[in-house]
């Protein structure tokens, strides 16, 4: 099983969504949210502040929480919750791959974590620049 994880983005919309609608005023997830409906088995959020969201599950209020600069510490406490959620949800099992469609700093230090777990990982858009994603979703979605 193929399953995606969308990081959050800043842009939200100003009333409490479900989370496959919150971050919708952003670019990249719409994109991404596209990509991955299209492409994989199932699909996540990972939240700076909620972790690892349900896209479908209940409203939750726009907030302001980024990983994006945070300290290292923040971060690994941060991956430590995420890599228990999946975990805990039955994902980190053989035969599953992981696909980020995040920055790094929503899964560097989730890696060291997932390495003893039998899943594999994949980053496809890891060393491309912000307009650089944004084609390489438009070219996917088009083929």
């Amino acid at each position: 099983m193929e399953i995606g994880l969308v990081s959050c983005t800043k842009s939200k919309r100003e009333q409490s969504s479900k989370p496959a609608d919150l971050y919708m005023e952003s670019a990249f997830f719409r994109k991404a949210r596209e990509y991955v409906k299209s492409h994989h088995d199932s699909w996540y959020i990972l939240s700076a502040k909620h972790h690892l969201l349900n896209p479908d599950g209940p409203n939750i209020e726009p907030y302001d929480e980024t990983l994006s600069g945070a300290a290292i510490g923040r971060k690994r406490e941060w991956s430590q919750t995420v890599y228990n959620q999946l975990q805990d949800r039955g994902i980190l099992v053989d035969g599953n791959r992981l696909v980020f469609h995040a920055g790094r700093d929503y899964y560097d230090e989730l890696l060291p974590l997932l390495e003893d777990t039998p899943v594999e990982i994949e980053a496809p858009t890891d060393s491309l620049q912000f307009g650089e994603t944004l084609a390489w979703y438009n070219e996917q979605l088009e083929s």
